[in-house]
Order: C-alpha cells, then structure tokens, then sequence
C-alpha cells in the first residue's frame, strides 16, 4: 500500500522528473527532460506499481 498522497502523476516514469501539480483536465503530457510522452492515467498506474514494488522490497 502507498500513501494516498504520492504524486504518481506528476513523476515522469522513464526518468523520475517531478514535473509538478496539473489540473486535472491535463490528460497527456510530455517530460521536459527525457521528452517521454505520458498519457497521465497510465503514467500514474505505473508510478504507482513502481512505488509498491520499491515499498515491498523495503519490508
């Protein structure tokens, strides 16, 4: 389980840029660093598996 409050849709799942809070109408967006394209509900899903895993390991 991770925290309700982990930004999972502000990070960039190719190279781990927060790239900040949006508004919930930006539905896609694209990393400035690594220029990785993001659809926000599938970039969140796997920042969200990635942040689980990582936990798991912790325990």
């Amino acid at each position: 389980k991770i925290d309700k409050w982990f930004p999972s849709s502000q990070i960039c799942s190719r190279c781990g840029h927060k790239d900040g809070k949006k508004m919930l109408e930006i539905r896609d967006w694209t990393c400035p660093i690594c220029q990785a394209y993001h659809d926000r509900d599938i970039n969140a899903s796997i920042n969200i598996l990635t942040e689980g895993l990582r936990i798991k390991v912790l325990v």
